[in-house]
């Protein structure tokens, strides 16, 4: 698709090379709001948040998002209102926080361009994960992650390091996953537990045992891709060539 001056548009399934996916998070509840805020940056995406959508048009264009999080309920505009503001402007993916059961609603919702909904009170973990997957069927981010010789492909469940394919547990795929998007950045215990497990509790001794074992399998084929920073974290980075 070609974009023109009045459609921010982006070619489908060509994501730019090492950037992040925007999200656009529009949420009056200051307490969700800040919350979300940090759990999607911490998710490895690029998070810009309002009030309410009276700011929406300049925000589309300023910041071309890939996808934008709505709430149902927000003053002055509702969200079906400003989901029809969106498609107008961009083809960015759109997902849904509501509170709101029928299927009226819903349908509603789905008439005027929702890609999904997620009902509240949520997990942040399933939240985060219907986002990437309205992200790759738009084709604004790929489910192909690679660090070095390590392949990642999440949506096909498929890991390879050095073309040996390495079989891990639905767990041990969302870590390594969580840690390959965010390669090179140190993730606290505390933020692998909620982006990975979606627990708000601190036990650092789930996430130590499944990193150890993350490690000793791609440690079969390889040097070491997951280090600890001692009272840091986890940081997942390719190995640096001798000096």
């Amino acid at each position: 698709m070609t974009s023109t001056s009045g459609d921010l548009s982006r070619p489908a399934g060509r994501p730019s090379p090492g950037s992040r996916a925007r999200v656009l998070l529009v949420e009056d509840d200051l307490t969700i709001r800040e919350s979300l805020r940090g759990s999607l940056s911490a998710a490895g995406l690029e998070v810009r948040a309002l009030a309410d959508g009276l700011d929406l048009e300049a925000e589309l264009h300023s910041f071309r998002p890939d996808l934008v999080v709505l709430d149902w309920m927000l003053p002055g505009r509702d969200g079906p209102e400003l989901v029809r503001v969106v498609r107008r402007t961009t083809a960015a993916g759109v997902v849904m926080l509501t509170a709101r059961e029928g299927v009226a609603d819903r349908l509603r919702g789905f008439d005027v361009g929702v890609d999904d909904y997620v009902a509240k009170p949520f997990v942040t973990e399933e939240l985060v994960a219907r986002i990437r997957a309205v992200l790759r069927r738009t084709g604004a981010v790929s489910s192909t992650v690679v660090v070095d010789d390590l392949v990642i492909d999440e949506g096909a469940a498929l890991v390879e390091r050095a073309g040996t394919r390495i079989a891990l547990t639905a767990t041990e795929l969302r870590l390594l996953s969580y840690l390959a998007t965010n390669r090179d950045r140190v993730m606290s215990s505390a933020q692998i537990l909620t982006q990975v497990w979606g627990y708000e509790q601190y036990a650092d001794n789930l996430v130590q045992v499944h990193v150890s074992a993350v490690r000793r399998k791609l440690e079969a084929h390889g040097p070491r891709l997951i280090h600890t920073e001692r009272g840091l974290g986890y940081v997942l980075r390719a190995p640096r060539p001798p000096s």
